[in-house]
């Protein structure tokens, strides 16, 4: 289903930040409201959606587990009518369960089981009803239930049926071996997965090989993180990131993006963005073309995918 985009079309917009009051990513205190209100929430959330959709962005992702990106998304789409064009993704897998604080212990929990589905799935269909394009099982790991599950697939099988986009997202060190084995799901014989959403940034690239091979499978491919929960972004950004970013006069964030668009098989690339002027430089990489002598500096930057996933792992959330 993967088809050719405007630059800024390749770019969506994703809620994860701006959907919770606590998340992983880094410099939060800076970028959101010491009022972190259910509404200033709101607020800011339909702030970067009037801005990323006046950019041209049509791409946005949601999630059960990003406290309420759903709800305000909902929201946002009740107040526009008049916007048709908007492609909405949707995540299930995780349940939230911070209740609204940023000091829980416990802030998601992961269940592919096939009631968690059904509840979830009924709970994003009460807030965004048809508009709901794609739906994707979250964080697939290749010891997942949800790629053995014959019964799940039934059911997933059922709501492609009846028009939806079924596919799921990968996280840790063996996307790859996820990406791969969900390939071969298949309902009457027939593949299952439709789309694909994972982790690829200059920091953590394994999972490229596999993304190319569900791109020409015809698969729209999503990346998310590509700014590495902020690690690639200023002022944290590594010095050869930083170098590029100063040789062209734009933001290491900008540079960063740029590069994942850069890959062929990157059908959508996620912004992250927390303020609108994150978004708006988040979206400038839709139009820096880098040449081959940057892009072998950036591929320099590339970790262990073991060690960048336990880096991860061990960024607070605040």
């Amino acid at each position: 289903m993967a088809s050719a985009m405007t630059p800024v079309r390749r770019l969506g917009l994703g809620l994860a930040a701006v959907g919770r009051p606590g998340y992983i990513n880094l410099g939060r205190e800076r970028d959101l409201p010491s009022d972190r209100s259910v509404d200033a929430l709101r607020a800011r959330t339909h702030e970067l959606l009037d801005a990323a959709y006046a950019r041209g962005v049509r791409h946005i992702d949601v999630a059960r587990s990003y406290g309420r990106s759903e709800e305000f998304l909902a929201d946002w789409l009740a107040a526009h009518p008049e916007i048709g064009d908007v492609v909405v993704g949707s995540k299930w897998g995780y349940t939230y369960t911070a209740g609204w604080t940023t000091d829980a212990e416990r802030h998601e929990v992961k269940d592919h089981g096939l009631a968690t589905y059904e509840r979830q799935r009924a709970e994003t269909a009460a807030l965004l009803g048809d508009r709901l394009g794609l739906y994707q099982i979250h964080s697939v790991t290749p010891d997942s239930p949800a790629l053995t599950d014959r019964e799940l697939h039934a059911r997933l099988a059922e709501a492609a049926a009846d028009g939806l986009v079924i596919g799921f997202s990968t996280s840790g060190p063996a996307q790859a071996e996820a990406i791969r084995a969900a390939l071969a799901v298949t309902v009457g014989g027939a593949p299952l997965f439709r789309s694909v959403q994972s982790t690829y940034n200059l920091l953590e690239t394994s999972a490229a090989p596999a993304l190319e091979e569900a791109h020409d499978a015809g698969l729209l491919v999503i990346v998310k993180e590509g700014m590495a929960n902020g690690r690639l972004a200023d002022p944290h950004a590594p010095g050869a990131l930083r170098a590029v970013a100063e040789g062209l006069s734009l933001g290491s964030d900008t540079i960063a993006l740029a590069a994942v668009l850069h890959r062929p098989w990157a059908d959508v690339v996620l912004s992250g963005a927390a303020t609108a002027a994150q978004l708006a430089s988040n979206l400038e990489a839709a139009a820096v073309d880098l040449d081959a002598e940057r892009l072998a500096r950036l591929e320099t930057l590339a970790e262990d995918p073991r060690a960048y996933w336990q880096q991860r792992g061990r960024l607070p959330w605040h």
